[in-house]
C-alpha cells in the first residue's frame, strides 16, 4: 500500500515551506515501461504516460480519458514474484474526483519561484456516512518540461467553464429583495454556478427565483402550469439553517464540506419540483409541504422569532400538541402511473381542457397532511419524512394522518426518529400521487368557541397555514399541487448514489 508524505501535503495546502526536493526521477520511454494489464485502462484512450514518484517510490503513471492510474516500478530481476506483485498493485483515481491542480514548488523567497518538485492534485474522497473530504496526491518529478506537459493536460481536463457573467445575466432580474442579511447568495461568474448558504427557506427562495426566471426567458405563462421549462442554472445548497432538509436529502448528510465538494466537483442531480397554485394562479415552487399540525406549528414558531431556532421549534411543537385539533378537509388526488405517461398527458392538454383522469377523493377530519417530492431527511427523521420518495422518481408522497387521540399522534411523531415504520398506524394513510387538490371545508375548524377572547394563534378566520419548505404560506381557497419531474438541477451526489459509491483510491 502506497502512503504519501502527509506533512508535505498539509504544508502545500497551507502555503508553507516545502520539504527538501527528492532526487530527480528520470523519464523513461513509453515502450520500456511495463504494460498495465487492467482492462479499464486498455479500453480507454491514453492521453499521457510517464514516470513520477508517488509516496516514496517511482511509479509508472498513465493518464486516460477517465482515470489516473499508477503502479510501482518493479526491478526486472524481481519481476514475477507473487508476493511482490501483490504489494505493488495498481491504484487509481477517477478524473471526476479531481477538482484542482497546481505545480508543486519548494518555497525560496517572496519574489522568486521555488524549485519545481512536481504536480499536486486536489481530490475528493468519500468518508463514512456519505461524507466527503478533500485530499491531495503529489506527483513528484523535477523535469520542468515533463511537469508542464502534464500540468497543461490536467488544466485542459478541468476547464469546463462557461462565459464570464452568464450567471449574472440570467439572475439580474430575479426578485432577491426578500433574502435576509443572514443568508448569502454566491454567484460564481466563471462557472455559472449559483450557490446559497442558508436554511431551507432561503434555498427554496433561490430555487423559486431561478425557476421563475427560466419561465420568463422561455415566454412561458406561469399560470399555465402543465408544461414548464427547466431552470438554466444548477443550484448549490450549503446547509447553514436549523433543519437543512434539502441539503440532507441531497447529500445524505447535512455536512458543509460535503456540500461544498459536491459543488466544486460538479456533481449534479436533477430534482423534481412541485407547483402550488390557487384559483389558477401560481403561488410558488417548492419541494415539500405540510398543513394541519405541520402548518400550525410553523405559524406559531414564526410569532416567536425572538427565540433561538431550537427554542422556538420546541415551544411551537409543545403548544401545537396542547391545542391539537383536526382540519375538516376534502382531498382529491391523481394516483401516480409513470413519469412518461405524466409528461405525455400534460403535453396533450390545453388550459381549457377538462381531462378525464380518474381522481380519487377523501373527506374527513385530518390532523396533518404532508405532500413531498423529496425524502425530506433531517436530524429528527434520519430515514426521512417521506422515506419511500426519491429526488427524481416523478412522483409525490401524500401522507394523511386522520383524527386520533393525542397520545396516538405523539406515538406516530416519535416513530420518525426511530427505525420503525412511522406509517404503521390505522389512522395513517400513504399514497403515491402526481397531483393533489386540498380544500378546507370549515374555515373555523381550528378555533375553539370557548376561547373567544383569545387571539387566533394558529389560523386567521379566512385562511389556514401551510408549511412549504420551512416558509409560511397562508391561503383562503383550494390549493392545487402538481409535480414537475426534474425541473431543476441541484449540486449533490444523492443519498442513494452516495450509498452505492466506492472509494477508488487507497494511496493516502
Amino acid at each position: 500500500m502506497l502512503r504519501g508524505r502527509r506533512g508535505s501535503r498539509v504544508r502545500a495546502l497551507e502555503g508553507g515551506p516545502e520539504e527538501e526536493a527528492p532526487p530527480a526521477v528520470a523519464e523513461v520511454p513509453s515502450a520500456l515501461l511495463p504494460s498495465l494489464q487492467q482492462p479499464e485502462a486498455t479500453a480507454e484512450q491514453i492521453l499521457l504516460r510517464g514516470i513520477f514518484e508517488i509516496g516514496r517510490g517511482s511509479c509508472d503513471v498513465v493518464l486516460s480519458e477517465r482515470a489516473l492510474r499508477w503502479r510501482p516500478i518493479v526491478p526486472e530481476r524481481l519481476a514475477g514474484d507473487p508476493k511482490l506483485d501483490l504489494l505493488h498493485k495498481e491504484e487509481f483515481i477517477e478524473l471526476k474526483d479531481i477538482f484542482s491542480v497546481k505545480l508543486k514548488r519548494r518555497c525560496s523567497s517572496k519574489h522568486q519561484s521555488g524549485t519545481l518538485l512536481g504536480i499536486t492534485l486536489f481530490i475528493c474522497l468519500k468518508k463514512e456516512q456519505n461524507k466527503l473530504k478533500d485530499s491531495t496526491i503529489d506527483l513528484i518529478n523535477l523535469s520542468e518540461d515533463h511537469c508542464d506537459l502534464w500540468f497543461r493536460q490536467f488544466k485542459n481536463i478541468l476547464a469546463v467553464t462557461e462565459y464570464e457573467g452568464h450567471a449574472l445575466s440570467l439572475l439580474k432580474e430575479c426578485e432577491l429583495q426578500g433574502f435576509d442579511g443572514f443568508s448569502i447568495l454566491l454567484l460564481n461568474f466563471f462557472s455559472s454556478r449559483v450557490v446559497c448558504v442558508g436554511g431551507d427557506g432561503f434555498a427554496n427562495e433561490v430555487a423559486h427565483a431561478l425557476l421563475l426566471r427560466a419561465q420568463k426567458n422561455a415566454g412561458v405563462e406561469t399560470d399555465y402550469l402543465l408544461t414548464l421549462v427547466r431552470a438554466q442554472l444548477p443550484l448549490g445548497v450549503i446547509p447553514a439553517g436549523s433543519t437543512n432538509v434539502l441539503a440532507h436529502s441531497l447529500h445524505g448528510v447535512p455536512h458543509v464540506v460535503t456540500a461544498t465538494l459536491h459543488i466544486i466537483m460538479g456533481h449534479i442531480q436533477p430534482v423534481d419540483v412541485c407547483t402550488f397554485s390557487t384559483m389558477g394562479k401560481l403561488l410558488r415552487f417548492g419541494f415539500s409541504a405540510m398543513f394541519g399540525f405541520g402548518g400550525r406549528t410553523l405559524a406559531l414558531a414564526e410569532k416567536c422569532r425572538w427565540m433561538s431556532p431550537n427554542q422556538r421549534r420546541d415551544f411551537a411543537i409543545i403548544k401545537a400538541l396542547a391545542k391539537l385539533k383536526p382540519e375538516d378537509c376534502e382531498i382529491s388526488f391523481l394516483p401516480f402511473k409513470s413519469t412518461q405517461d405524466l409528461q405525455e398527458r400534460r403535453a396533450q392538454r390545453s388550459p381549457e381542457s377538462d381531462y378525464s383522469e380518474q381522481w380519487q377523493m377523501i373527506q374527513g377530519q385530518f390532523l396533518n397532511v404532508s405532500i413531498m417530492a423529496i425524502p425530506c431527511l433531517c436530524s429528527v427523521a434520519p430515514r426521512g419524512l417521506a422515506p419511500n420518495t426519491r429526488l427524481n422518481n416523478g412522483s409525490m408522497a401524500l401522507i394523511i394522518v386522520r383524527n386520533t387521540s393525542r397520545p396516538e399522534f405523539i406515538k406516530h411523531l416519535k416513530r420518525y426518529a426511530s427505525v420503525r415504520n412511522q406509517f404503521n398506524f390505522p389512522f395513517v394513510e400513504t399514497y403515491t400521487v402526481e397531483e393533489v387538490k386540498v380544500q378546507r371545508k370549515n374555515n373555523m375548524s381550528g378555533h375553539n368557541p370557548e376561547e373567544k377572547n383569545e387571539p387566533h394563534e394558529f389560523v386567521l378566520e379566512n385562511s389556514f397555514p401551510w408549511n412549504v419548505d420551512g416558509d409560511l404560506m397562508e391561503v383562503t381557497s383550494e390549493v392545487h399541487v402538481r409535480l414537475h419531474p426534474r425541473l431543476i438541477s441541484l449540486y449533490g451526489g444523492g443519498a442513494e448514489a452516495m450509498n452505492d459509491s466506492k472509494v477508488t483510491c487507497s494511496c493516502l
